[in-house]
């Protein structure tokens, strides 16, 4: 099993509305590297972060889980969609995605400031200077560490 964070904004698609719609395709996700990851290294039941990312208070606010393999991403082949992409095609899509589904809200916010205070987290990719990924990896003493933040 791996471990994953996954950044969303929470006006565009919260974990409220994930833990109403149980199960939704991780879509739009425009970057090499995100791609690879839900590409080559997540599996059905994986462990996500559920993280709110641009907003008044960064942090990780559940917990999700990989729910399929990756498969085409189809807003890459529809032109009204933001994140249509002319250069990719059924036959060579370029983009891919993983369903995710809903495990459960934590009890609270572990915020982005607590996360920085941890030197335990000192190597986690998210805090690194820079870093904008949207779908990151996260191992299994990252992942104990952040959610022991919950009951604090």
């Amino acid at each position: 099993m791996h471990y994953w964070l996954m950044k969303s904004e929470p006006d565009a698609f919260s974990i409220d509305d994930l833990a109403r719609v149980r199960t939704e395709p991780w879509t739009g996700v425009r970057n090499y590297q995100a791609r690879n990851f839900m590409r080559d290294g997540m599996r059905p039941g994986d462990g996500v972060l559920f993280y709110h990312s641009s907003c008044a208070e960064p942090g990780v606010v559940g917990i999700a889980e990989v729910a399929s393999e990756a498969y085409p991403d189809p807003t890459q082949f529809d032109r009204k969609s933001d994140y249509f992409d002319p250069a990719s095609t059924t036959e060579n899509p370029r983009w891919m995605l993983v369903d995710v589904a809903f495990k459960r809200k934590l009890k609270r916010t572990i915020t982005l400031t607590e996360l920085k205070e941890l030197p335990k987290l000192d190597e986690f990719s998210l805090l690194r200077r820079g870093n904008r990924l949207s779908v990151l990896p996260v191992t299994k003493p990252q992942w104990d560490c952040i959610l022991s933040l919950e009951t604090r």
